[in-house]
């Protein structure tokens, strides 16, 4: 299938911001809005975004790092130290981010693209996982349907916490390593406590996975999660929006 990439600049409130665009030629009706993880826009990522593409669904990443810079991203290089350097650049860059921000560069991605009614799916890694639930809780016929892969703050201890808001939500895939060692399991037990015994709520954990399984030139890749994420995701994303 002959797929388009394109990255689009568009304005927020912030300034402005790069959003990657994944289609089939033509575009398609299956649109996915992808929240990205703290790594943020890299070669990596778009590939996923173009594997969907590939696969029928036309998909976007807002560039939730844009007030620090457009387009920052980092893959693991062969380098300790710059791995570690880029770790605490994540980590800074963590710290000014909240959910308000993140709504904003939701909405502009998707004004950017004309994809202003219709229902979609949104997926998301890592804290991408937190947006995936909200996009649901505060857009229920915009996302219907959702898929969080290895996430990350899924609880605090505010009002906004994602666990409060559960019943609010439609279908949604949770997959989770038993050996994540950035947000354990433990780390989500209110979120899992409150999921217990909804139907339309989907949990796999994966024995051995570590964070960011879903990465091919990760070290901690897990092609049985992986795999099983994309199966998973993809069936429920076509049953939903079918």
């Amino acid at each position: 299938m002959t797929i388009t990439e394109q990255i689009i600049d568009t304005e927020t409130a912030d300034g402005p911001m790069a959003i990657v665009h994944a289609s089939p030629e033509g575009g398609s009706p299956t649109r996915v809005l992808i929240f990205m993880d703290a790594p943020g826009i890299r070669p990596s990522l778009k590939q996923f975004a173009a594997r969907l593409a590939e696969a029928g669904y036309e998909a976007v990443i807002p560039d939730l790092w844009h007030r620090h810079g457009r387009m920052i991203g980092f893959d693991p290089v062969d380098d300790a130290e710059a791995n570690q350097a880029n770790r605490l650049k994540i980590m800074e860059m963590l710290g000014t981010l909240d959910d308000g921000q993140v709504q904003m560069d939701r909405d502009a991605a998707l004004d950017a693209l004309g994809w202003t009614d219709g229902p979609m799916a949104t997926m998301g890694f890592c804290l991408g996982a937190r947006y995936v639930h909200k996009a649901m809780q505060e857009l229920p016929d915009r996302f219907p349907t959702g898929a969080m892969w290895h996430p990350s703050f899924l609880t605090d201890d505010t009002e906004a916490s994602p666990h409060l808001t559960v019943d609010a939500i439609g279908e949604l895939w949770i997959g989770i390593g038993t050996a994540d060692k950035v947000q354990s399991i433990e780390m989500h037990q209110r979120y899992l406590n409150a999921i217990e015994g909804l139907d339309n709520i989907t949990l796999r954990i994966f024995e051995g996975a570590d964070h960011g399984y879903t990465w091919p030139v990760s070290p901690t890749y897990h092609e049985e999660a992986a795999t099983v994420g994309w199966n998973a995701t993809t069936e429920m994303f076509d049953r939903v929006l079918g």
